[in-house]
């Protein structure tokens, strides 16, 4: 897979557009899924793994990469499908998701895919099957399935979400947060730590549906009237929080609303990316105390 990922200034020309770059594999079947290529640092012929005690049951095992040991996770057990098999001839996907490194067990790996976010659209609803998708597209005429990988891990090593940090919220006038991402498991996460600063938020599945909320509440008044700030993810289907962000910071009667990227995009990518949409920080998923404070810096400076 030598030459998988190209470099990261080629990676940042896709911001603003409103597109992405998925990685196509498959788990145990037919089935395609997709993985932002953001997230992925290699992608290797599965090592061999040491198997350790009370290791969850979807890990198989720790694999050493590079001088560093990660644990490689079935993604297929850890979904609710069968272990894979022979895995000594499979693939591990090496990913950084919330501010920690881990191996993904795959099947197969097939190639790398530029699209739209546009086509890219919410699970259907209904099904315990799509409870692991935070989106879907069509590459080829045929379902590619986007996994929430948060819910993966969360599952596996749950995130602490109380705020430890002595935080005050001075100002009780514009308390009400938009939080925007397409996990529900992050919005959840998210929506603790803000109740237990004594905060309301409103919440949006992506960033359509974020926008849509904004453009109505600015027919009548200001969005910062509102909303204090926005918690925007990054990534999400039909529209990603850099043309999110993109858009609102264009549009004369939102450009003034304080916009936080939280995202589990790896950091070394988001710097440059920050200043190209016009954000005003970026906070690594997830940590509640960092949330709490940023979010108590924006609403106390307001006040004062």
């Amino acid at each position: 897979m030598a030459g998988v990922l190209d470099s990261v200034n080629q990676r940042t020309q896709l911001v603003g557009q409103n597109r992405l770059e998925l990685l196509l594999f498959k788990l145990g079947g037919i089935q395609r899924y997709g993985i932002n290529v953001f997230k992925v640092r290699e992608v290797l012929q599965c090592p061999p793994l040491t198997v350790l005690p009370k290791l969850n049951g979807s890990i198989r095992g720790v694999a050493y990469v590079r001088g560093q040991a990660i644990s490689i996770i079935d993604l297929n057990l850890a979904t609710g499908g069968r272990a894979i098999d022979d895995i000594e001839n499979r693939f591990i996907i090496v990913t950084e998701y919330n501010r920690s490194v881990q191996g993904f067990l795959v099947g197969s790996v097939e190639r790398i895919i530029n699209i739209n976010w546009e086509d890219i659209l919410p699970p259907p609803t209904g099904s315990s099957r799509y409870s692991y998708l935070t989106a879907v597209t069509e590459v080829d005429n045929r379902l590619v399935e986007v996994l929430d990988v948060e819910k993966v891990l969360d599952e596996i090593a749950p995130v602490n979400t109380e705020v430890t940090t002595e935080v005050t919220i001075n100002n009780m006038k514009n308390k009400r947060i938009l939080v925007a991402d397409d996990s529900s498991v992050a919005r959840k996460q998210i929506q603790r730590t803000l109740t237990a600063l004594g905060l309301e938020c409103d919440l949006a599945k992506n960033g359509k549906e974020a926008l849509e909320m904004l453009k109505e509440v600015s027919k009548t008044q200001p969005v910062f009237e509102k909303y204090a700030l926005m918690i925007s993810d990054v990534e999400m289907p039909e529209m990603d929080g850099y043309t999110l962000t993109s858009e609102i910071k264009s549009h004369p009667d939102m450009k003034d609303l304080y916009i936080i990227l939280h995202t589990s995009l790896s950091g070394i990518f988001n710097q440059a990316m920050v200043e190209k949409v016009g954000a005003n920080d970026f906070i690594a998923k997830f940590n509640p105390d960092e949330l709490a404070i940023s979010v108590q810096k924006v609403i106390n400076f307001d006040v004062e």
